[in-house]
């Protein structure tokens, strides 16, 4: 069987309704970046990257806990990471998809990358809050971010199978699409991973991974992912995980996250889940310098000051009440939706 490499366009791949070749593809990269929007603009980029000579590409990361950077990878990693997903999801050439997020980022160039190497037939649309609104196309696969999701309910009963990443899937958002018919899923991954590396239906609890990878913990009980096709090194993360068993596992929160207050660690992300339910805005729990404890344990809300029923906090144990409550007017986000936990608490 003939491998398939990054050189490759798959003869079902469709862009807006029109069968096109990796000729076409160029021709359309050049027409795009003279006369189209500004997200045009950026796909024609990608596709004139992709295209060229060289066997790597530069991606650039999120910038979720630092400053964000270049990574250079192979093209060929890329493919892989398509061919895992098509598999994973069960894509068949010809399934209809939506191209809704920015080209900037890994999993906008990853679902142009699914496209045409997996032979989908995709429509573009500018990565605006609401990609769905006023298109009553069926779709068969289509990859949003959470406020995306949030604000598509209604047009996501023409989309089959919808992914979720790039931050965080609040409770309410998860409750508001578990009523729908769609199939869901939350995603697991990052730049490095080229874009997700499991996933998990909504309203469970566990990831599950996608074809030839697999995971352990370092003894700091963060995942490592060995993914011989994606990298050639293990990628070690910052990410808390409770392993299951050799094909799932359950992500607690991040290291980086993690608040000791008095000798006693504690993960923001389980206690935000305990308490979710109960708080209508955005929120996040985090830790600040405290000269008994080290670190205290504080709740930071969005929005204008109002009294706070503190009663929410009666499911928590002792240790996860926060000692305070601070309000954002904003929170202050990575560009794909990513709340700067960090950032927000050194300006308190």
């Amino acid at each position: 069987m003939k491998s398939i490499t990054y050189k490759n366009v798959h003869n079902r791949f469709r862009l807006n309704g029109v069968y096109l070749n990796k000729k076409d593809l160029i021709t359309v990269a050049y027409s795009l970046i003279k006369e189209g929007d500004e997200f045009e603009k950026s796909i024609g980029d990608f596709l004139l990257d992709w295209f060229d000579n060289k066997p790597y590409i530069d991606l650039q990361t999120s910038g979720t806990t630092g400053v964000p950077k270049i990574l250079r990878t192979k093209k060929q990693t890329m493919v892989n990471s398509a061919l895992a997903t098509g598999d994973f999801f069960e894509l068949k050439p010809g399934d209809k998809a939506l191209y809704c997020l920015p080209t900037r980022f890994i999993a906008g160039k990853m679902m142009l990358v699914r496209s045409f190497i997996l032979g989908l037939d995709i429509d573009l649309v500018a990565p605006t809050a609401t990609p769905l609104e006023r298109n009553e196309t069926q779709y068969d696969f289509v990859a949003m971010v959470p406020l995306q999701a949030k604000n598509s309910l209604a047009g996501l009963r023409n989309v089959k199978k919808l992914i979720v990443g790039g931050a965080h899937l609040s409770k309410e958002v998860e409750k508001s699409l578990l009523k729908i018919n769609t199939k869901v899923y939350e995603t697991y991954g990052m730049t490095e991973t080229m874009t997700h590396i499991a996933a998990k239906k909504i309203g469970e609890k566990a990831f599950t991974i996608l074809p030839n990878i697999t995971i352990s913990q370092n003894d700091k009980k963060c995942l490592v992912i060995d993914a011989p096709k994606i990298s050639e090194e293990k990628i070690v993360t910052n990410d808390l995980v409770e392993i299951l068993n050799d094909k799932q596992f359950i992500f607690l929160g991040r290291i980086d996250n993690v608040v000791n207050s008095g000798g006693i660690k504690m993960i923001p992300e389980l206690i935000e889940e305990k308490i979710a339910h109960s708080i209508n805005a955005r929120f996040f729990i985090g830790g600040i310098p405290d000269e008994t404890l080290g670190e205290k344990l504080v709740l930071v809300l969005e929005g204008d000051k109002y009294d706070f029923n503190t009663s929410v906090f009666d499911v928590l144990d002792k240790y996860e009440k926060p000692k305070e409550i601070y309000f954002c007017p904003k929170l202050i986000e990575t560009p794909n939706g990513k709340i700067k936990r960090k950032e927000i608490l050194s300006s308190l």
